[in-house]
């Protein structure tokens, strides 16, 4: 039985790792995609330094923005976990 669990506990790891890099894969797509829209007019060989200033700032704004709504959603996930184990207590009592 403690062979199962060890297993259960090796294949949740993966599956979170997993869903750590698609979510790293999507911030990373959506940032490129909004960032080049928002801060290269004329596609060319190279940056001007204007563009490069535009885009080093928007990927910033992006992370900024990206970690505060993953903090934020972190935080309400873990006070409903609590909620829930607090009204299933409740009901055992």
């Amino acid at each position: 039985m403690a062979a199962a669990n060890m297993e259960k506990g090796e294949l949740m790891s993966q599956v979170k790792q997993q869903i750590a890099l698609a979510n790293a894969q999507e911030m990373l797509s959506k940032m490129t995609e909004k960032c080049f829209k928002k801060c290269i007019q004329k596609p060319g060989k190279s940056l001007d330094t204007s563009e490069q200033r535009c885009i080093s700032q928007c990927m910033d704004r992006f992370m900024d923005a990206w970690n505060l709504v993953s903090r934020t959603y972190g935080n309400r996930l873990q006070r409903e976990q609590y909620r829930t184990m607090d009204s299933v207590e409740e009901m055992s009592s």
